[in-house]
């Protein structure tokens, strides 16, 4: 589009100098000396002086159609598209025949405001005009296609709703500003500012205030150097960031990809991420995943699909990074994909492409993540994307607001930081987030353990957190389900928990301390997720993945064996519960040696009613009645 808008303004400039003007009328001269005062101010960026000097020009002379085309070409070049749909109207009211090839950037302007339907009809119009030249014509093509797909793909009721306002003076300057990226509180915003003369480029962050961002300032510590980083994305924890860096000393190429770790003092100075995923080529716009263990980038190394593609490496138990893969010919095009953004729903990729059908040059697309890979992209639509290039998108873990960079009209200089209110239509799973500290449960000494949580539902491993030196972990999960959490560390019992989230959006996190306990003899185990339905003892689908963390522990200790007891709650006569038990305890140690484990390493007792842990008068301690326990017999 910005090409289209130089070549028209050039265009103008060129006709003017040679004296040549498409009025047919006689132009007062006062009229003429503003015109040619307005060309001399947008010679030298005056844009604001040529404006002014083209509307002073058309109040003395109104149908002079150059002032008028003149007006119109700056205002869609400025991104003015109403004031410029009008001015270019006015026009063609003058003197339509003589006009009529300035349809194309009329049809741009009209797209601009989102009136995809009358921008099609320029278009159309534009195209039926005999001599055009091949560039002329491949540009409407392509703009027509444009607009057909926005017509078909976009929500018209989204429009109405949709919101963008500007992040406001604390955060945006006369500088530009760019790369919002969140923690997952929405309380801290962390950004790339360019600074010293558009130079430098560097992080700066602002905190949410209750009802507006507080000063942004450069971020503390020694993240930010006299090298350019930018690109940047903070985990969900706030913790970590990765990012990238040019020229950097330390580099693979021109662009690598580096992390930095919040400290004490502020942020670590960068460290690469090393040859598993920087090469000699461009790699950028990196993105954690939620829970910190696979990192998306792009990169035009040889070997892809276009001229940038987004792959993927994933951290190894050792701390490394996996070799990165390509995310494949569903994701990546002929073209370039960049700015990858994994939602905090896990499974919600979104990203930019100019190699998808789209509305604009570049747009956005979201992809979703399942155990087969990535679903066909989905083209955002109108309003999200426009017929400018967007560029990378934030979108809360709540899924209703996107954060964004542009140039729009209340822009404070260059690029600006805006938030909109994403459409229903394209909007990720809402999420909260479960924190906790995992520690030893007698002497309350934090453990650096990994909490795995899965999806009981799609049996997809959700999140996989390691603890820090304190025992700290964040888990990122979507709003309603129900997840299994599970901890298994060397010289402990491993932990396992069932928990049930719902949609109650009011509940914006919830805690879970874990407690491990160290193996020896005599170690008790409750299986949280065998559960058992009442009268029953068939094991369902759900009971596997906890029964598999057991056998997992039976072939660590090679000289384990164990005691298999089963409980009931009340319901029934004392015989036939302890019958149910005993058939319940002997389920699981059948299950056990179905997976390898040798009979002999393996105790089955069943204790009916005998022992509850809770009241029998409710449904909920019933069901905690209904256990099956594990105890070490021998290591």
């Amino acid at each position: 589009m910005r090409s289209i808008c130089i070549v028209l303004i050039f265009f103008f400039h060129t006709y003017t100098a040679q004296g040549q003007v498409l009025s047919t009328e006689k132009i007062p001269r006062k009229a003429m000396q503003l015109h040619q005062k307005a060309l001399l101010a947008l010679d030298e960026g005056r844009t604001s002086d040529a404006l002014s000097s083209w509307d002073a020009a058309i109040s003395i002379h109104p149908t002079f159609i150059d002032a008028w085309l003149s007006k119109a070409g700056l205002l869609l070049e400025l991104r003015k598209y109403e004031a410029s749909a009008q001015s270019f109207e006015k026009a063609f009211g003058i003197a339509y025949e003589e006009t009529r090839e300035f349809l194309l950037p009329y049809s741009i302007a009209l797209a601009g405001t989102g009136d995809f339907k009358h921008a099609l009809d320029a278009v159309n119009r534009f195209l039926l005009l005999h001599a055009l030249n091949d560039d002329s014509r491949k540009a409407a093509i392509f703009r027509r296609n444009s607009y057909r797909f926005a017509l078909d793909f976009s929500d018209p009721s989204a429009a109405s709703a949709w919101k963008v306002e500007n992040a406001g003076d604390s955060v945006n300057t006369s500088a530009s500003e760019y790369y919002p990226t969140l923690t997952i509180d929405q309380r801290q915003l962390i950004f790339t500012r360019r600074t010293r003369n558009g130079m430098d480029e560097d992080f700066f962050g602002s905190r949410w205030m209750e009802r507006h961002w507080n000063q942004a300032v450069p971020l503390s510590g020694t993240v930010n150097t006299m090298y350019r980083e930018g690109a940047q994305q903070v985990s969900q924890d706030g913790k970590w960031m990765v990012f990238a860096v040019k020229d950097f000393p330390s580099g693979w190429g021109s662009f690598d990809i580096y992390i930095s770790y919040l400290q004490e003092k502020g942020w670590s100075t960068a460290e690469n991420l090393g040859s598993a995923i920087n090469t000699a080529y461009w790699e950028s716009a990196p993105c954690l995943s939620p829970d910190k263990q696979s990192l998306y980038f792009a990169s035009d190394r040889p070997g892809g699909y276009g001229g940038t593609d987004l792959y993927v490496s994933h951290r190894l138990q050792n701390g490394k990074w996996s070799p990165a893969e390509n995310l494949g010919p569903v994701v990546n095009t002929a073209g370039d994909e960049s700015s990858p953004f994994m939602h905090a729903d896990s499974r919600s990729l979104f990203f930019n492409s100019n190699g998808h059908p789209g509305i604009g040059g570049t747009d956005l697309f979201k992809s979703i993540r399942n155990p087969r890979g990535f679903s066909s992209p989905q083209n955002l639509g109108y309003p999200v994307n426009t017929i400018s290039d967007e560029g990378s998108l934030f979108v809360t873990a709540d899924g209703e607001r996107g954060f964004f960079a542009s140039d729009r009209e209340d822009s404070r200089g260059g690029l600006d930081i805006y938030v909109m209110n994403l459409p229903a239509s394209i909007r990720p799973l809402s999420t909260t987030w479960v924190e906790g500290v995992v520690k030893e449960k007698k002497t309350g000494d934090p453990v650096n353990a990994v909490v795995e949580v899965v999806d009981l539902q799609s049996g997809m491993l959700t999140a996989s957190v390691p603890a820090d030196s304190e025992g700290n972990y964040l888990a990122v999960l979507p709003r309603k389900g129900n997840y299994s959490f599970t901890v298994n560390k060397k010289g402990y019992a491993f932990y396992a928990q069932r928990y049930s989230m719902n949609s109650d959006s009011s509940v914006q996190s919830y805690r879970n301390d874990i407690e491990l306990e160290k193996l020896e003899v005599g170690s008790v185990i409750v299986l949280q997720d065998v559960l058992f339905e009442i009268g029953q003892s068939q094991l369902k689908s759900s009971d596997v993945l906890e029964l598999k963390k057991v056998h997992q522990l039976l072939v660590d200790y090679p000289g384990m064996r164990m005691q298999i007891d089963g409980h009931t709650d009340n319901s029934g006569n004392t015989v036939s519960n302890q019958l149910l038990s005993e058939q319940r305890a002997l389920a699981v140690k059948q299950f056990l040696i179905g997976l390898g484990i040798s009979s002999d390493r393996l105790v089955a007792k069943g204790y009916g009613d005998t022992v509850p842990v809770a009241d029998n008068a409710t449904e909920a301690g019933r069901s905690k009645n209904r256990r099956t326990v594990l105890s070490i017999l021998s290591l």
